[in-house]
């Protein structure tokens, strides 16, 4: 699995987590499920950007979601 894969992957992990947050606000239910995701997407994100040969810039991130969108397309 490669870190262009890992850090969108991440990166969607938290987008997701932000809808959960909400909803479990407004419903009054606990909030750590929703944290729990984010937590993972985050570590993720750092774990990509550790092991990616030259890191990752925040130019960078639209160039490697459109190659694993153009992967799964593939």
């Amino acid at each position: 699995m490669d870190t262009d894969l890992v850090l969108i992957s991440g990166i969607v992990i938290i987008i997701l987590s932000f809808p959960a947050m909400i909803s479990a606000f407004a419903s009054d239910r606990s909030l750590l499920g929703a944290i729990v995701f984010a937590a993972i997407g985050a570590a993720m994100v750092v774990a990509a950007y550790i092991y990616s040969a030259e890191g990752y810039q925040p130019e960078d991130i639209p160039q490697a979601f459109l190659k694993v969108l153009a992967r799964i397309i593939r």
